[in-house]
């Protein structure tokens, strides 16, 4: 039993019209966890993830991040909550096309009014943390795979979250580049204690976690998820 999960879902349940995604799923993720969500094609891992972070709403159940309950919060305030404690890998980058790699990672801060100079110093750090350094002036569009998706994991850790949410983050990738991608998101989330929620159907993506879990039907299968305290 995980006591004081930093995030957790209590028998959430969402439908779309007449279809389950999820039937009173349950599961709790620890601080500086990582964690893998396996399943089959259209099992409800990505409706799961969209409700752990605030994205969706559960038709019923509860969702408590860091001690408060994030599925009864206005959209203003879950908005917040993703510009600043969350931060998002996509399978396939949702990099911006219009601006620089640099602007892409830049961005996050500056939606939350950081000063543009520091915004900018910050996005360039992580662009050198991930050896993105002279790729900064480029538009998205002339990456490869790979190179996009380490300009969005520098995306999503510029902020300094808490959780990132990564969603087939190695989908689009070949084999070699999507564990090198996987294994980088895991060494700078433990460098920086941030906790990682995966979502994935591939084993050796999986093997990177601390745990995983399986979604099928709309249910978790998950040894912790029973009897979680607050």
């Amino acid at each position: 039993m995980i006591v004081n999960a930093l995030l957790r879902a209590e028998e959430i349940s969402r439908s779309y019209g007449d279809t389950p995604a999820l039937r009173e799923a349950s599961l709790s993720v620890t601080a500086g966890e990582v964690l893998a969500v396996m399943g089959p094609s259209g099992s409800g891992k990505s409706t799961l993830l969209h409700c752990l972070a605030g994205i969706f709403t559960p038709d019923s159940g509860e969702v408590w991040f860091d001690g408060r309950r994030l599925d009864t919060l206005d959209d203003g305030r879950r908005s917040e909550l993703r510009r600043t404690a969350f931060g998002f890998v996509f399978q396939f980058g949702q990099l911006v096309p219009e601006l620089t790699v640099a602007d892409n990672v830049a961005l996050p801060l500056l939606l939350g009014r950081t000063r543009r100079k520091d915004a900018y110093a910050r996005a360039a750090s992580w662009l050198e943390r991930l050896e993105l350094a002279d790729l900064g002036g480029r538009r998205t569009g002339e990456l490869s795979g790979g190179q996009a998706q380490r300009v969005a994991i520098a995306r999503a850790l510029v902020t300094g979250p808490r959780v990132v949410f990564a969603d087939e983050p190695t989908g689009a990738l070949d084999s070699l580049t999507g564990e090198l991608v996987m294994e980088l998101l895991v060494a700078l989330a433990r460098e920086e204690g941030t906790t990682v929620i995966v979502v994935t159907h591939d084993a050796r993506v999986a093997a990177s976690a601390d745990r995983e879990i399986v979604v099928r039907d709309g249910r978790v299968t998950d040894p912790y998820a029973s009897g979680v305290g607050r």
